[in-house]
């Protein structure tokens, strides 16, 4: 099994040179990542978060009680944010800190993950500019017996990298691109659930009217 591996990743050596053997490691990185990303999105309940938007509603038409109990079954990682609020933390401040400290634990990677993206097609192009010395260095060696195939081989091998370098980035970003959009629909619902508890709509109303002028 190890002699296999060893002699498979020879090969890949010598075919791609040792930028494969980078985006190789690069693209076994990123699968762990977006692997505990996914089992963190999931643990968390990133999207499910039906019991806090019934809570929400109930408590903005009124119904405490019933928000309440709501909050209480409540196991989305936001729920705890709201139960603060629904707790008497007026503070609006710290409370989108503590919505923000929960994001930024589920965020962790996301910057590896933008940086492979970013960078795995830029190793791929300088694989490629390799190969391509290399293989006109091998034409000019061949001096007045120039094979075309000498010339072919190496281009192929040398744009290998480069194949590589797109085949580790693209699913990369888009990756980080779901994740990212799933985020970015969390941290409108934590502002809604926050504003709403803060300024349920009965208190919005009231407020509205006390502050409408009278005409006589």
């Amino acid at each position: 099994m190890i002699a296999r591996l060893t002699e498979t990743i020879h090969h890949i050596a010598e075919l791609g040179g040792p930028v494969v053997l980078i985006l190789g490691v690069l693209s076994i990185l990123v699968m762990a990542v977006i692997l505990y990303k996914l089992w963190q999105f999931m643990v968390a309940g990133v999207g499910r978060h039906s019991t806090l938007q019934a809570a929400i509603a109930e408590w903005d038409a009124g119904d405490r009680a019933a928000a309440r109990e709501h909050l209480a079954r409540c196991r989305s990682y936001l729920g705890p944010v709201a139960v603060m609020a629904a707790n008497g933390q007026t503070d609006a401040a710290r409370l989108e800190a503590e919505a923000e400290a929960r994001f930024a634990e589920l965020e962790s990677g996301f910057r590896l993950l933008d940086s492979v993206a970013q960078l795995a097609p830029l190793l791929g192009l300088f694989g490629t500019v390799l190969g391509m010395i290399s293989a006109f260095r091998a034409l000019q060696d061949a001096g007045t017996q120039v094979d075309p195939s000498i010339l072919a081989g190496g281009i192929w091998v040398a744009l290998l990298t480069t194949a590589a370098g797109l085949a580790v980035a693209m699913p990369t970003a888009l990756a980080l691109s779901w994740f990212e959009a799933r985020m970015d629909a969390d941290r409108v619902l934590a502002q809604k659930t926050l504003r709403t508890i803060l300024a349920p709509a009965g208190v919005r109303h009231a407020t509205k009217a006390t502050a409408a002028p009278v005409h006589a």
